[in-house]
């Protein structure tokens, strides 16, 4: 039995596979069963016509159920890019520390989701970095922690400019292996 699960981070879908369904899904299929039997007058002798509606009905609940909290988790997601210009000097030294700094926010804090650092190939010295939390209070958190604040401290005399943007999701994915 398969059953589609909505991932927090990604907003995809996954599907799992379990040798025995949970209590919950055991249960859920069978009222949806009930239903079925109610509903189209069809009992198990014509199994094949009832697996057919009963599939049908399943993916459509699962679907509803899906999109309405998929909308509701978009609206409470805070999506950030962050645009600096670092001091070419000091750049390999920042690096450094922005890497320690984003591996302990991702390890650490459970409402940051996403913290993606890059610079331009062509101008080193121009670093973005793409920043998803669950909610304005996890980044809010984010701000208060002891591994940001080392961060910004170290870094205040290595960033030469930051430009900080407020983005709205139209689309994130993640590839799940």
């Amino acid at each position: 039995m398969a059953i589609i699960k909505e991932t927090i981070r990604s907003g995809g879908f996954h599907i799992y596979k379990f040798k025995r369904p949970p209590v919950a899904v055991r249960i859920f299929v069978f009222i949806l069963s009930l239903i079925m039997e109610k509903i189209t007058g069809i009992k198990k002798s014509a199994p094949g016509l009832r697996v057919g509606l009963f599939q049908m009905l399943t993916a459509c609940i699962l679907m509803l159920f899906s999109f309405r909290s998929a909308a509701a988790q978009d609206k409470k997601l805070v999506v950030r890019v962050a645009r600096l210009q670092i001091d070419s000097a000091r750049l390999e030294s920042y690096k450094t520390l922005l890497k320690e700094a984003v591996e302990t926010a991702i390890r650490v804090e459970p409402g940051v989701l996403n913290l993606y650092a890059v610079y331009e190939k062509d101008y080193p010295t121009h670093v973005t970095v793409f920043e998803i939390y669950a909610s304005e209070d996890a980044y809010k958190a984010h701000l208060e922690t002891p591994h940001f604040k080392k961060y910004k401290t170290a870094t205040k005399d290595m960033v030469k400019s930051l430009e900080l943007v407020e983005v709205a999701p139209i689309a994130l994915g993640v590839k799940q292996n």
